[in-house]
């Protein structure tokens, strides 16, 4: 399943835990998709789509 923003692009990114004894071992984080119904150009269909594009109202959603 692609944890990618379909409007934006915004998607997983990557990074270290760092320990208290500074150990460092490769950790990922998931952008906050979120799988809604949108209206596109007059029709509405399902979209992956992250939590700031929903707020920022980048897409209308389907009621």
């Amino acid at each position: 399943m692609s944890r990618k923003c379909e409007i934006c692009g915004k998607g997983q990114v990557s990074g270290n835990n760092v320990s208290h004894s500074n150990r460092h071992t490769r950790r990922k984080w998931d952008a906050n998709i979120q799988t809604v119904r949108i209206v596109e150009n007059g029709t509405v269909r399902r979209a992956k789509v992250c939590t700031s594009c929903l707020r920022s109202g980048k897409v209308t959603r389907a009621i």
